[in-house]
């Protein structure tokens, strides 16, 4: 088991950091996209129209987040097309190629792939340092930031679009991936960030039987892919100092409120928990694709905390908070209720185009999350990370 014995504060309420984009957002972005003056994703340097716009509509996010009673604040990922590209396409060596979109039932494919292209390593001017650096310049309660996890480097990037000759040794590639997030955790630290999530998604991905046959069609083991996942997520954050902590969201899949991946947490319970020093890890159960909670009896005793999504972001249907209770009570008989926590079961737009839902059911979920963690845990406000 693999645990950090710094006492570090507990925090049992939050969210997993998406909000949908304001109007004027939306419509800014695209005008300038359409103009050829902004690129789709992870663009270094913005248009000053633009930033100045997403300045102050993340200003206005982040007191809302406060005034709600959130004691962690996101930037809402306003900065960003999609969760996971934005951050990508801005390491060395990783880049995304224009192709003929693939379609498959049930699912989307975007008319980008990603391609390691060169070595991979994390840049000093990676655009989201200098995103983390603007949300704690307006912050009164803890700042997070998230980033995709190591795993994200991998799971969608065809063998084929892996061009260095030395990662046809997987084990070297999931070491350089390893190297260049441990590179960003530094970065991220250094810049002033306490709390700092990685949305490793791909963890519930591997859970879903389809899934399974679907790697092991394409020649990979994915239980092996598990143990290594969990292996690159260690590398990334076993040597960070003692007051920075790290979380880890899973989930299956959140685009327009559809889903992708359906699954029991049961084939990667004990690696992201006992093979990870993860702080934190927000849990997707806001369906039955997410199987029981009998996996959290893997949680070891301790520091180490569940945030269950059993609140949706996907439909405007607003949870009772009687039921949530009920909810934790059943979780209580696997993992001591002062290591659980509550937050949606993901973000409210993990991209630009968000869930579909309002403004409204977006705030009335929010304070719900407040409301259940305070009748639960008592005072949810925590001391500055």
């Amino acid at each position: 088991m693999i645990s950090n014995s710094q006492t570090k504060v507990r925090i049992h309420a939050d969210h997993v950091g998406s909000l949908l984009r304001p109007q004027k957002l939306k419509e800014t972005r695209a005008q300038l996209w359409e103009r050829g003056v902004l690129a789709r994703f992870g663009q270094e340097t913005q248009p000053a129209e633009l930033s100045t716009i997403e300045d102050a509509e993340i200003e206005e996010a982040v007191r809302f987040q406060e005034e709600i009673g959130l004691p962690v604040v996101t930037d809402g990922e306003f900065r960003r097309a999609y969760w996971h590209y934005d951050f990508m396409v801005g390491l060395t060596g990783f880049d995304l190629e224009e192709r003929e979109p693939e379609s498959k039932a049930g699912t989307f494919a975007l008319s980008v792939v990603p391609v390691i292209s060169d070595l991979l390593s994390f840049p000093h001017d990676h655009s989201m340092i200098g995103h983390f650096e603007f949300l704690a310049s307006v912050a009164r309660n803890t700042p997070k930031i998230s980033i995709p996890g190591p795993s994200s480097c991998h799971f969608r990037t065809a063998k084929a679009d892996i061009k260095p000759t030395q990662y046809r040794d997987t084990e070297v590639l999931f070491d350089d991936i390893a190297k260049t997030y441990a590179q960003a955790v530094d970065a991220f630290y250094n810049a002033g960030c306490r709390y700092l999530q990685m949305d490793d998604i791909f963890f519930a991905y591997l859970c879903d039987p389809k899934v399974r046959e679907e790697k092991k069609a394409g020649g990979e083991d994915p239980d092996w892919l598990i143990e290594k996942y969990a292996w690159m997520m260690n590398q990334a954050i076993k040597d960070r100092p003692a007051d920075m902590t790290i979380a880890m969201h899973l989930c299956r899949g959140n685009f327009q409120s559809n889903w992708v991946a359906e699954g029991a947490y049961d084939p990667v319970a004990d690696a992201i928990f006992n093979q990870t020093d993860v702080d934190i890890y927000f849990m997707e159960y806001d369906s039955d694709r997410a199987g029981g909670l009998e996996p959290l009896k893997l949680l070891p005793k301790g520091q180490k905390q569940a945030l269950l999504g059993f609140i949706t972001t996907k439909s405007a249907e607003l949870e009772s908070i009687d039921e949530l209770s009920r909810k934790f009570d059943e979780a209580s008989k696997h993992v001591d209720i002062n290591q659980l926590g509550i937050a949606p079961q993901c973000g409210f737009a993990s991209t630009e185009e968000g869930n579909k839902i309002t403004a409204d059911d977006q705030k009335r979920k929010l304070e719900l999350v407040v409301k259940t963690a305070e009748k639960i845990w008592g005072v949810v406000k925590v001391p500055s990370m």
